[in-house]
């Protein structure tokens, strides 16, 4: 055994060490349902590249609500920056990186391709089980049910822990017998609906949860209170111990900055104020701050935006940061552009 492992490691390394020298590089991709896929790419590829490759190996058409994840210094959730080269991105080979949705869809119905539906299912699924996403003890029952439904069709007999389990239906956390007696009466229910309608089902009550499609992030308001601040289709949500404090439309926020740890808002003036608002909130380190920041103009500039803007260095100003955005289309975009080809005459 350990002679074959020696063999097999071997084997391995000589065929990075080939790969090194034909200027290729080996990536190993998980996917929302822990599965792991090997692809070879150029190491002068973009990170746009290494995504293409990985939605056409998955048939997925509507590419740009993804992005793909790397750990970095103990965060697993630093995202691939889409026109970096990979060479400068990673080190040590194979990379590993791992499929995600950056931008959740507000109306999962609108999606043009049923592989997109799909994948966004498992993409929640896969936030309930790890806590990103959380919800009331029915619901978490009735999201079950429909992962029960789209995956095994009309129930048969009773619904085993087991199955629960090997489907990802339920964090084990909140499993009990009362909840799974819960998730068989409403599994009953959906008899008849087809995986894709079950798929549709999920992803329909899914987005009424406060935090669905939200990029959580660590932060302490002026008072140096610890919140959370989550940036998503809708806007920006401030949090407090898991409770939503305030919500700030994307209509309402005129400007976002950041400088150092210091992260600002500027807000419009509503119908009874005079003057603008400023809200700052201290991160955790700069690279926090960049971050979020980063991540609340790419939210803004797909869900708002006819087109992508450069963000541009103002002249006289020092430069805070980079200003290299990892969106290639805005949402109008992709909907008018794949919807296009069925507008033109046969």
């Amino acid at each position: 055994m350990r002679e074959s492992l020696r063999r097999l490691a071997s084997d391995e390394g000589t065929s990075m060490v080939g790969l090194r020298r034909t200027g290729t590089g080996r990536v190993r991709v998980e996917l929302f349902n822990g599965e792991h896929i090997t692809i070879d790419i150029e190491r002068k590829a973009s990170g746009a590249d290494l995504l293409d490759k990985v939605c056409d190996t998955l048939d997925i058409l509507e590419k740009d609500f993804f992005g793909l994840l790397h750990a970095q210094r103990g965060d697993p959730r630093v995202w691939v920056d889409l026109g970096r080269r990979l060479s400068k991105t990673f080190r040590n080979e194979p990379w590993d990186v791992r499929l995600a949705v950056k931008f959740y869809p507000p109306e999962p119905s609108e999606l043009y391709d049923d592989i997109t539906r799909y994948q966004l299912s498992l993409a929640v699924r896969r936030d309930l089980m790890e806590g990103r996403l959380v919800c009331s003890h029915i619901t978490y029952a009735l999201l079950a049910s429909y992962v029960l439904q789209a995956e095994l069709g009309d129930k048969q007999g009773a619904v085993s822990t087991s199955t629960l389990c090997e489907h990802n239906a339920i964090p084990f956390h909140v499993l009990n017998e009362r909840q799974q007696d819960n998730i068989e009466q409403l599994y009953a229910k959906h008899r008849g609906q087809t995986p894709a309608d079950a798929e549709l089902s999920y992803l329909e009550n899914a987005k009424r949860l406060p935090l669905y499609g939200a990029e959580v992030h660590k932060a302490k308001d002026s008072e140096d209170v610890d919140i959370n601040i989550a940036v998503s289709a809708a806007g920006i949500t401030v949090l407090r111990d898991g409770v939503i404090m305030n919500r700030f439309p994307w209509t309402k926020i005129l400007k976002i900055s950041y400088n150092k740890r210091s992260y600002t808002l500027r807000l419009r003036p509503s119908e009874f104020d005079e003057f603008e608002t400023h809200l700052t909130f201290k991160l955790p380190s700069s690279t926090a701050s960049k971050r979020l920041w980063r991540c609340s103009v790419e939210h803004h500039m797909f869900f708002r935006r006819e087109i992508p803007v450069k963000v541009e260095r103002i002249n006289g100003f020092p430069r805070l940061g980079s200003r290299r955005l990892s969106c290639r289309r805005t949402l109008r975009q992709m909907r008018s552009e794949i919807h296009a080809p069925a507008l033109l005459p046969a």
